[in-house]
């Protein structure tokens, strides 16, 4: 392990708060610090919730969240009170909160799940429901340890069924817990039926429900997908928290056809989809880099 000096480690910050820098910059600078860990990089992080880009304060709630430190969750929480702040941040905060989940944070998760803003009210319903699953006895008979090494805001469901989950995916009478279990269950499986399954889902239930399909239909890199999260891009009228995550979920799958989608929405006229589609680029330009494809070839053997 490289020691990092606490002046390295603000220095990583700099990059980070500076507005002048190019965003792609900046997205690294933060998962480096992400990376890193401690109250240092997490005060770097912090003073950053006050950028224009919405996108940007997204993912530093995300990271905040899947760091798992309490250290953070003063910043979290005063992020989640603040209704100037923009739905998609105030949710990622609140499920950032979700994946801390310390019962400290309970009472926040409470107050605000009657939110009138949709997305901030169903995401810390979601997080009161993974604290309490957590501390639940169901919790010693299953892991919530994931593949992908994220912090998921539902543990997967028990059932490997296909059939069985996608019909508890499209559920609307179902709870959006029990529903997003089955979409982790689906994720982990890995097959061309549960890409498809979960395909199917991007056209149903709240936005939040929408953009959490994205997001681990990019987890799974699986070309499959590429034609649902196409079609919901390219939908003008879907909600701009959904048509980001899909953008990103396609820089991760990082094929010809996904570079060549992004770069038809670069000049979106929504600001959160236009920047999306510049990291998804980027992160296009990294999966197919020789240092990439060497790194993947030294996990494998």
């Amino acid at each position: 392990m490289v020691n990092i000096t606490e002046n390295q480690i603000r220095n990583i910050g700099k990059v980070l708060k500076n507005e002048s820098r190019p965003l792609k910059e900046r997205f690294r600078a933060l998962f480096t610090l992400r990376n890193i860990g401690g109250p240092v990089s997490i005060e770097c992080i912090k003073e950053c919730f006050g950028d224009s880009s919405a996108l940007l304060k997204h993912e530093l709630a995300y990271c905040l969240g899947q760091m798992q430190d309490t250290y953070a969750i003063s910043t979290l929480v005063k992020v989640l009170e603040d209704t100037q702040q923009e739905p998609m941040v105030r949710h990622e905060a609140a499920e950032a909160l979700g994946a801390i989940a310390s019962p400290d944070t309970i009472s926040i998760l409470e107050k605000f799940k009657s939110d009138p803003v949709i997305e901030v009210a169903e995401t810390c319903q979601l997080a009161l429901d993974r604290v309490k699953w957590l501390n639940s006895s169901q919790n010693e008979k299953l892991s919530v340890k994931s593949p992908y090494n994220s912090v998921d805001p539902a543990p997967p469901a028990t059932s490997t069924n296909v059939a069985e989950l996608k019909s508890t995916l499209l559920d609307e009478n179902a709870s959006l817990f029990e529903r997003y279990r089955a979409m982790f269950s689906l994720r982990n499986l890995k097959s061309k039926e549960a890409v498809v399954a979960l395909g199917a889902a991007l056209k149903c239930g709240s936005a939040l429900f929408r953009h959490e399909i994205a997001f681990v239909l990019g987890q799974m890199q699986d070309q499959e997908g590429v034609p649902f999260l196409k079609e919901s891009l390219e939908d003008c009228g879907e909600n701009e928290m959904v048509r980001h995550e899909c953008a990103e979920a396609l820089g991760a799958i990082a094929t010809d056809d996904c570079i060549t989608i992004l770069n038809k929405y670069l000049e979106d006229s929504k600001r959160v989809v236009k920047e999306s589609c510049e990291i998804a680029l980027d992160m296009c330009e990294y999966e197919n880099s020789p240092e990439f494809q060497y790194a993947n070839t030294l996990q494998a053997s």
